[in-house]
C-alpha cells in the first residue's frame, strides 16, 4: 500500500511539473515588480508604478527576461547611463522547471555576476493568464546589495 501511495504521489508531482512547464511557455507582459525587504517585509515598487518588460519562455527551453523602470529618461551622460543600468533587469539562458520553480542557467545578463550561474525563481500561476515569479531572498545589485525578495507579476501577452 505504501509503495502505491508513493507511486501515485510521484506521478502527481511529475504531472504538476509537466503542467507548469507547459503553462510557462509563451510571451508574458510585465504588470508589476516589487522588492520585499528580507527583514521588514516591506514591499516597494522599485521600478515605478508602470514598469515595462517582457519575459519569453520557448518550448525548446530558452528564457529571456527584460524589465525596465517606469519613466526612464534617454541617457545623455555617463551618470545617466549608469542610472539606466540600475533601472533595469535583463537576462537569458536555458531554463528548466522543477518543483514549481523555474531555474535559468544564465548565459547573458545586464549583471555580469549572474553569467554562468543559475537564477532560481518560484512559480505561482493565477489561472492561465497571470504568472507570479518570486526570487528567494538575495542581495540585489540594483539596491546596493540589500537582501530582498523580487516579486514579478506577468500577464500572458495575447497580442
Amino acid at each position: 500500500m505504501r509503495s502505491i501511495l508513493l507511486c501515485a504521489l510521484l506521478m502527481l508531482c511529475g504531472a504538476a511539473n509537466a503542467a507548469d512547464k507547459d503553462r510557462i511557455v509563451g510571451t508574458w507582459k510585465l504588470v508589476a515588480v516589487s522588492y520585499e525587504d528580507a527583514q521588514s517585509k516591506e514591499r516597494t515598487p522599485v521600478l515605478g508604478e508602470h514598469p515595462r518588460g517582457y519575459q519569453i519562455a520557448t518550448p525548446e527551453g530558452r528564457w529571456i527576461a527584460l524589465v525596465t523602470a517606469d519613466g526612464r529618461p534617454v541617457p545623455k551622460t555617463d551618470e545617466d547611463r549608469a542610472k539606466a543600468l540600475r533601472s533595469m533587469i535583463a537576462y537569458s539562458g536555458r531554463y528548466r522547471v522543477e518543483d514549481s520553480k523555474v531555474i535559468t542557467k544564465v548565459e547573458v545578463a545586464w549583471n555580469e555576476a549572474w553569467v554562468g550561474g543559475e537564477q532560481v525563481r518560484f512559480l505561482r500561476f493565477e489561472g492561465d493568464d497571470v504568472l507570479n515569479i518570486e526570487s528567494p531572498p538575495m542581495p540585489h545589485p540594483n539596491v546596493d546589495n540589500k537582501v530582498v525578495r523580487v516579486i514579478v507579476t506577468w500577464a500572458r501577452d495575447k497580442s
